[in-house]
């Protein structure tokens, strides 16, 4: 059994790497980053030309039809670079309507968000910071052919550039009585704020439903049976971020190690030394065991194996407790210049602080590990 990448995959990686290596630089980033939507449209369309955008979505609705562990490499990549775009909460989004969607809604959506015409959001977390079905309190009252949706979202990615959200609201008391519904970033009685982020390369917002109305063709389903599907969606969510930070670890660890080489204290580069070598050594190590739990989790969830969830949280849980700790191990290394603008390593350290939380904390992840156990 081969456990590697595919001759393909490896051909789209080295087509990644060398395409966000020409048009996303450090310095690029630095620059799409500073604008009011922190996305290269002009990029973003170019990757979905590619076929990029659309990877995972199938080729009858244009997209190209390849698995997630494929996706896993445009990621890593993406992750390494720091590159700005609303991917992650694309494919949501299209996953979304893949798993829950009638025929029609497939037809409707799915190729403009693979070609990148239409940008995707998924909005499920709420106050309570709870990242399950039970966090879900949005409500959805039926008015006739109508569901009239009240509550709102936080901390949703990419509310500035998404021209449609993917949203979780309740139907019922019970946990799982839980929907799926597609609502237009201008739908009359949305709400949408945008707040900073502590990693200025992703964008955050907040909706809030004001007597918002979804009809027939907007509700993913029926009502109150959206619960797999959403828990579906929260592992994806969680895998494609830590793949993400499989990159950024990366990306972390070579800068450093490139610093250690050229920063010269007492006559000798700094990466002679212990004190620098070893904590490189440990971050090395906690990269490849992380990217490791990544991989597996993707072929489980391609393969809907039982321990899917149970995977993905594995990876999760790993990269939430050490991404963040490589990446304040990765300033320090850089001395007192880690902390100013002028050195890239700071923006890898916000990243790592916006990924511990995301999709759930390693708290969350543990938890659901121990609550299988039990």
């Amino acid at each position: 059994m081969d456990f590697g990448f595919s001759e393909e995959q490896e051909l789209l990686r080295a087509e990644v790497r060398k395409f966000l290596d020409q048009n996303a630089s450090l310095e690029r980033v630095r620059e799409i980053m500073t604008t009011d939507t922190a996305l290269d449209r002009a990029l973003w369309e170019r990757m979905a030309e590619l076929g990029w955008v659309g990877l995972a979505i199938p080729e009858e609705y244009g997209g190209t039809g390849l698995d997630f562990v494929t996706l896993i490499v445009l990621l890593e990549e993406a992750g390494r670079s720091l590159f700005p775009s609303p991917l992650i909460s694309t494919v949501i989004a299209a996953r979304a309507i893949e798993l829950a969607g009638s025929a029609e809604q497939k037809s409707r959506w799915l190729p403009g968000l693979a070609d990148g015409s239409t940008i995707g959001g998924f909005a499920y977390l709420e106050e309570e910071d709870l990242h399950d079905l039970a966090g879900i309190r949005a409500l959805g009252k039926r008015d006739g052919d109508t569901i009239v949706l009240s509550g709102g979202k936080q901390l949703v990615s990419d509310t500035v550039t998404a021209d449609v959200f993917v949203v979780a609201y309740r139907t019922g008391s019970a946990r799982d009585a839980v929907s799926l519904a597609l609502v237009e970033a201008d739908a009359s009685g949305l709400e949408v704020d945008h707040f900073p982020s502590i990693d200025p390369t992703k964008r955050i917002g907040r909706l809030r439903f004001d007597g918002v109305r979804i009809g027939t063709a907007f509700q993913l389903g029926p009502d109150g049976s959206a619960g797999a599907a959403i828990e579906h969606l929260l592992d994806l969510g969680a895998l494609l971020v830590t793949a993400e930070a499989v990159g950024t670890a990366e990306g972390v660890v070579s800068i450093t190690a490139e610093f250690a080489k050229q920063r010269v204290q007492f006559g000798s580069p700094i990466g002679r030394y212990q004190g620098v070598k070893h904590p490189l050594a440990e971050a090395h190590v906690d990269v490849e065991s992380f990217k490791s739990l990544v991989y597996y989790a993707a072929w489980a969830l391609d393969e809907a194996a039982a321990d899917a969830s149970q995977a993905v949280s594995r990876a999760k849980a790993y990269a939430s407790e050490t991404l963040p700790r490589i990446g304040i191990e990765g300033v320090q290394l850089h001395g007192g210049v880690g902390f100013t603008a002028d050195y890239d390593i700071q923006l890898y350290l916000k990243r790592s602080k916006w990924l511990r939380p995301a999709f759930g904390d390693a708290d969350h992840h543990f938890d659901k590990l121990a609550a299988v156990s039990l």
